[in-house]
């Protein structure tokens, strides 16, 4: 286990963030920190880079330090073959029934959580954050003499029974639970200590912050994007939940009645998804000799700013996911004024509405008419940007979150 000491956030005030949300929002926040100043907070996941949680805690952290708490952030470790099983426990826990746990699995799962436990004493803190399946039995290390709060990012509608059984037995021993809907909550939890709290996006990120027009026009230019072409693009991990073979598909539907369009994949390799680089290079043979489809990677020098850029100069974001937790990426693109297509699955259904500030789909076909829908109506288009950039700001920006902890805190 190890300490992240550099936050992409780094120097950020809550001050920052009042001709955004407003005074009397500001006033609410640190209304709420006032009782907590000088208590100390761990958070705890497996990676510091790649993915929602790591992105969240680079901007979070510097926010919660700034309203007085002693915040601080550790990662786990283990080797290649630990985050192997723990992506199985991800798929697993996001509704894969064929996978099996195995007592391999089991004994590298928890001999993992020892090691790292061994090595940093969490019980000196006021309060135990711990992200995700990957730590979660490190509670079985410690004398517990501080409230300990499991977050889980997952879509655990239907989850594998017998990964979740597992788990469980650790999950069940924290003082709170928190889901991103009532839906992901398991029934075999005791609910009184059920806390339901989305997740969020910072609007003053590199990834969110306002670009001036030369800079988008120059980081396309870059990267071989036409800005006078009509682009439909999806963030997310390469990923076998993030349906990016369905968005080639929709692509190729729209592309046969407008043949001028791109199609940009935009997505970061994370250091604790082994299973990405399988589902890249799938990728790249499912996409051949295209030339108007561009995969865009932190591996080619494309990161925080440069996602920004063109969510910015998208036309319509897609996100086709067939499980989603939540799917930052869509609310990353709502913020930027642009109509997003989504699946009708987990996180997505709670952040668009239909027909309002984007499109819930089903399939491909649908989402194929709705983006072609889109492009030849550019008005429709513009208005829908303005209603999602709005349900973003009333709920899913990263003073929200912050609110939303700071109450937990206090409840506790």
């Amino acid at each position: 286990m190890y300490e992240v000491t550099k936050f992409g956030g780094e120097g950020k005030k809550l001050e920052d963030y009042g001709k955004i949300i407003g005074e009397e929002a500001l006033e609410t926040i640190k209304e709420k920190a006032e009782n907590l100043k000088g208590k100390s907070f761990i958070h705890v996941n497996s990676t510091s880079f790649g993915g929602g949680v790591a992105e969240i805690l680079h901007n979070l952290i510097p926010l919660m330090r700034d309203v007085g708490i002693d915040a601080r952030w550790f990662v786990i470790e283990g080797e290649d073959e630990f985050f192997n099983v723990t992506k199985s426990f991800h798929n697993a826990l996001q509704g894969n029934k064929d996978l099996k746990l195995t007592e391999e699995m089991k004994d590298l799962y928890l001999k993992t959580n020892e090691e790292n436990a061994r090595k940093f004493d969490l019980s000196q803190f006021d309060y135990v954050l711990i992200h995700d399946p990957q730590p979660a039995a490190l509670i079985n290390h410690y004398e517990k003499t501080q409230p300990w709060i499991w977050r889980c990012h997952i879509d655990l509608s239907d989850p594998n029974k017998e990964f979740w059984n597992f788990l469980r037995a650790f999950v069940e021993k924290y003082d709170r639970y928190i889901f991103h809907m009532e839906e992901y909550i398991q029934g075999d939890l005791d609910h009184d200590r059920v806390v339901i709290m989305p997740p969020s996006i910072d609007p003053l990120s590199e990834k969110n912050r306002e670009l001036s027009e030369s800079e988008i026009l120059k980081i396309l230019e870059k990267f071989d994007v036409d800005p006078d072409r009509p682009i439909i693009t999806q963030v997310s991990r390469f990923d076998p939940w993030k349906g990016i073979f369905d968005t080639i598909e929709v692509y190729r539907m729209v592309k046969a009645k407008i043949p001028d369009v791109q199609l940009l994949l935009v997505g970061a390799m994370a250091h604790d998804d082994p299973e990405g680089w399988i589902y890249f290079e799938k990728t790249l043979r499912k996409i051949g000799e295209d030339y108007d489809v561009h995969v865009l990677t932190n591996l080619i020098g494309v990161h925080a700013k440069e996602v920004n850029a063109f969510q910015r100069a998208s036309d319509v974001v897609l996100q086709m996911s067939t499980r989603e937790g939540f799917g930052l990426t869509v609310s990353e693109a709502m913020w930027k004024g642009v109509p997003v297509i989504g699946r009708k699955v987990g996180g997505i259904k709670l952040q668009i509405i239909d027909g309002e500030s984007g499109f819930l789909v089903r399939d491909v076909e649908e989402a194929a008419e709705r983006v072609t829908y889109l492009l030849r109506n550019p008005e429709k288009a513009e208005e829908m940007g303005r209603n999602a950039m709005e349900r973003v700001k009333e709920n899913f920006l990263i003073t929200k979150h912050l609110e939303r902890y700071l109450k937990l805190m206090n409840s506790l």
